[in-house]
């Protein structure tokens, strides 16, 4: 294995390749910012075009604007509250309001530093452990995957509020939300109420514009005369190397988060959101100042970052060496192999190793290109925006959401959708419901029922197949975990209340 990357390092290097690297850094960081847009979308689009490409190249372009736009949704997550990407959303939880603190450029900072180091850490895992992680993947059935989902599920809708029936509530409007469309197993449609276009169901990027990006523009209109808490353009382009030695003491983030985004990539359909999400609730629940996640805390956009691009690369595990794409975006990858007669599977590593190890060295280096572009594109270009006034701030948000959400399928019908969803969005905030739950029930409610659905047929409708395959039973115990540990911490929190108010007492 080392011979075959020492080998296929040099037609790495060569100018042809490193050009296609930095092109697709450069437009996956643009495109990763702008909401409805994303890596799957721009991979799709430079497909046809590499057809007379060599395989390198075309793979050296497809892993720049794969970790590049993995970054670039989190600039307009930290400066607008609008993911641009579904991974993004983790980000926002602290980012946004380090911008609205006049912090800004540290987010965006802290963003690109733990996107590089978890990009980097995934292409290193993909080096080291594919064939390895390929076989744990393949113990992982419909039914330790449809736990794992409600593992997800459980953990943000319980731990991310301070109310866990909130969190709950929360949780299951996405999850009824996802139910819309035509049903997977047998073909009718659902919650569709005589509209075609919902027969694909809702689109997450519908949704995220709508709660996340609409709530915040209305907050913008309602308080026009307020000026934005910016920091100056000299401190937003501040050099990103002297910002690095502040964030060594996130190195325990930087670890929890790396490991669980690999996990998570390696598990078929999981995906980056999954991974930013539980990285972002086991860094607050670790945290010495769990209180101030959500309010402006540096750790909660590392610990998100960390993880989503940590699980680009190791979502190519089982892509690759199973032929098993486990994300949008490998689906593409491997199309773009077979499009140069590269057939993905064990027999990939044999036949073509020159290529396949080269990809894998090419999604390391456009990682750590993130580092030279990543920060410069963003604290010198998009953090501007905040120094415009509020109304034309405002503006602007509402003409980049109905235009993007308009272009995912070109008709006025998603953005009436994300409307709606912008003033549930509005008054889930009022009532001091989060929205994360929401998202993630939507991102993991179909995976979770067809993985359900999928176990009943393999048993015959028999539900002990849920509780009686080893995985399945240490998942569930993690799950009792996750809820019992409310009850547990608020139980602590008494107890420590009553001890003090006991010590204060005491003369």
């Amino acid at each position: 294995m080392f011979d075959a990357l020492i080998e296929a390092l040099p037609a790495v290097l060569q100018t042809a390749n490193l050009v296609s690297i930095v092109v697709g850094v450069v437009m996956g960081i643009f495109v990763g910012a702008m909401p409805g847009l994303g890596a799957t979308m721009a991979i799709s689009v430079l497909i046809p075009f590499t057809f007379g490409l060599d395989p390198l190249v075309a793979l050296g372009m497809m892993a720049g604007i794969y970790n590049g736009a993995m970054y670039g949704g989190s600039i307009s997550a930290v400066l607008l509250r609008i993911p641009g990407t579904p991974a993004a959303v983790a980000t926002s939880f602290d980012g946004y309001p380090m911008a609205m603190s006049g912090r800004a450029g540290e987010a965006l900072h802290v963003a690109v530093v733990s996107s590089a180091i978890g990009g980097m850490v995934s292409a290193l895992s993909l080096m080291l452990l594919a064939p390895p992680l390929a076989r744990i993947t393949l113990a992982f059935g419909p039914p330790e995957v449809f736990w794992v989902a409600v593992f997800g599920l459980a953990s943000i809708a319980l731990l991310m509020g301070k109310d866990p029936v909130k969190g709950l509530l929360s949780a299951c409007i996405g999850l009824i939300v996802s139910l819309a469309g035509v049903d997977n197993i047998t073909g009718y449609d659902r919650f569709t109420f005589g509209y075609l276009e919902l027969a694909e169901g809702v689109n997450i990027v519908v949704l995220l514009v709508g709660l996340y990006a609409l709530p915040p523009a209305f907050g913008l209109l309602e308080d026009a005369d307020l000026k934005m808490a910016v920091v100056g353009s000299r401190k937003l382009a501040g050099s990103l190397l002297s910002s690095i030695p502040k964030m060594l003491g996130y190195w325990k983030t930087w670890v929890r988060g790396s490991l669980i985004g690999i996990f998570v990539g390696i598990l078929p359909g999981a995906g980056g959101s999954l991974a930013a999400f539980l990285s972002y609730n086991e860094g607050k629940r670790a945290a010495k100042d769990p209180d101030s996640w959500g309010q402006g805390n540096p750790e909660g956009v590392a610990a998100a970052e960390v993880a989503n691009n940590a699980d680009t690369a190791a979502a190519m595990i089982p892509a690759l060496t199973l032929g098993i794409p486990g994300t949008p975006v490998a689906a593409l990858v491997l199309g773009g192999l077979l499009i140069h007669g590269m057939q993905p599977g064990p027999m990939l590593f044999r036949e073509h190793p020159q290529v396949v190890y080269g990809f894998m060295i090419q999604l390391f280096i456009s990682a750590a290109l993130l580092l030279a572009f990543g920060g410069t594109l963003a604290t010198r270009i998009f953090a501007k925006v905040l120094h415009l006034p509020r109304p034309i701030l405002a503006a602007m948000v509402l003409s980049l959401m109905v235009v993007g959400v308009y272009a995912i399928n070109t008709r006025m019908f998603d953005v009436y959708l994300m409307f709606g969803f912008g003033l549930v969005g509005y008054a889930m905030e009022r009532l001091g419901m989060p929205l994360a739950p929401a998202v993630l029930g939507l991102i993991l409610g179909e995976y979770a029922e067809f993985n359900l659905r999928l176990s009943l047929r393999m048993s015959r409708s028999d539900w002990s197949i849920l509780w009686t395959r080893p995985i399945c039973l240490v998942i569930i115990a993690l799950i009792a975990a996750v809820f019992l540990w409310p009850l547990i911490g608020g139980r602590l929190a008494r107890r420590k209340a009553a001890r003090r108010n006991h010590a204060g007492g005491q003369p």
